[in-house]
This record gives structure tokens, sequence and C-alpha cells, in this order.
């Protein structure tokens, strides 16, 4: 088990949070808990955990208005505790943007192999708190896998998605060219930087990003990173070992994908 994922886990019994404490933990989980939501979007903010397991039924601040508030901000992946047994219950909770849900009472080995599960189906980057990142005219949507430019849609290949979600996702962090390579191709690409500058140069190109490259920065022998807080006076000359942004948007065989297709 990762011991880097963290749980946040939430509910108003104390007996119910040390039995999911004490499952979680076995598993090779950080744990922190809260019994009451305000608290749990506070320590939600500071901590930014890997996985939120969320009672539904709490006094003041219920679950499903703690899962709304923090889908506002983030796509951390929740998983809802429920007592109650009625679909009509369990689909509001997944429509309002729960993951999955485990109904009360729950067997700890049952609650520790849905969080299992929910973290299996993908990365989540730590940055990736921020659900919707803008720079400049760009809005990068990142629950809805939409980008727009002044305002408008812009279509992208779903590469080019790949490769900006990595960047939004940990916005403000410059990414090794290793990184980037490894997360969307394989290990096989560490090396190959001049692969990775085309894919950049592309996504620049429909981004709008022209020089001097404020929305996606070169850090020249380390890597990438997506500036969030663009400043429209920088007048700064790009980075040194840029490639010219003269290669086309389309690769071969690759075509051009609305971002919420999958």
């Amino acid at each position: 088990m990762d011991i880097r994922h963290l749980i946040l886990a939430v509910d108003d019994d104390a007996h119910i949070l040390q039995i999911i404490k004490w499952e979680l933990t076995s598993q090779g989980y950080q744990v922190l808990t809260s019994r009451s939501g305000e608290e749990a979007l506070k320590l939600a903010r500071e901590h930014r955990p890997d996985l939120v397991v969320l009672d539904v039924m709490m006094p003041e601040l219920d679950g499903f208005e703690v899962l709304r508030r923090i889908r506002e901000r983030s796509g951390v992946p929740v998983l809802l505790l429920t007592a109650k047994t009625r679909d009509h219950d369990k689909i509001s909770g997944l429509d309002t943007g729960a993951d999955d849900y485990v109904t009360k009472p729950f067997s700890p080995e049952e609650l520790s192999a849905r969080v299992k599960a929910i973290l299996r189906r993908g990365p989540r980057d730590d940055a990736s708190e921020q659900n919707v990142i803008r720079s400049g005219q760009v809005e990068i949507d990142l629950g809805r896998r939409r980008v727009k430019r002044n305002g408008e849609d812009v279509s992208l290949t779903r590469t080019e998605w790949i490769l900006l979600e990595h960047l939004a996702s940990n916005a403000g962090k410059v990414m090794t060219v290793g990184e980037l390579l490894a997360k969307m191709w394989s290990i096989e690409y560490v090396t190959d930087a001049q692969y990775l500058r085309v894919w950049i140069s592309r996504l620049r190109t429909k981004l709008g990003d022209e020089k001097p490259h404020r929305l996606i920065k070169t850090f020249t022998g380390v890597g990438y990173m997506l500036n969030p807080d663009e400043d429209p006076h920088d007048e700064r000359e790009p980075e040194s070992g840029e490639p010219e942004d003269t290669l086309g948007t389309e690769t071969a065989g690759e075509t051009p994908v609305g971002i919420g297709e999958q």
C-alpha cells in the first residue's frame, strides 16, 4: 500500500470513526478524522487528502452539503457512507459528485476494498484540488474536462488533454520532462525530450500561448510549469532553449476530440 495516500474520514459517530481509522491505517493509509462538516471542509482545504470518506447523516452540515461544497473547488474522490437504503438517496449522492457509496452497517473489509478500488481508477495529482484553473483568457475545468479560450471551447486531441491535465493538476509546480513523459506514455520515453517539446508546442498553439510564453513556462534543462497567475504585463523574454511554435496541431492518425469524450 502506498503510505502517501491520505484519507479524510468524516462521521459524527466517534465509534464509527475509530473503526474506519483502524481499518484504513491497517491497510497502510494515513487517516485524518472529523466529526463535523465545517471541520471536514477546513481539513480538506489544509491537507488536500487523496480521498474523503463522508457520512451523509450529520447534524448542522450534512454530507450532501459538504460534498457540494467540496465539488465547488475540488475533484478529490468521495466515498459516501449512508444508512439510507432508498435508491433515491444513493442516486442523489452520485449526482452531486460522489464516486461511490457504502451502506451502513458495513464491514471494515468492504470499506477498505471500496477505497482501494476508487484510488486504483487512476492517479490524482496532489495539486488537483482546484478544479478550475484560470490563466489570462484560458480556463481549464479539470472536473468537466473542458478548456475555454476567450470564452470559446478549445478542441484538443486526447494526448493534448492528458498533457494539459497533468500540467494543470500541478499548476505552479515544475513538472520535469521525465515525469511528464512517464505519466503520459511510458518509462521508455523518459529521455526523449524532443517528443515532449512537440506536444508542448502544439498545446501552446491551441491555447494562444504566444511568445513570451506566459501560460506554460519552460525551465530549460528541467521541465515545464503551468502558471495559474499570469501577469499580462510580464514582458520577459522566453526562457532559452524553447522550441519554435511552428509545428502543426495534429498528429497523424489522431483525431481531435471534445474534452468530454473518452
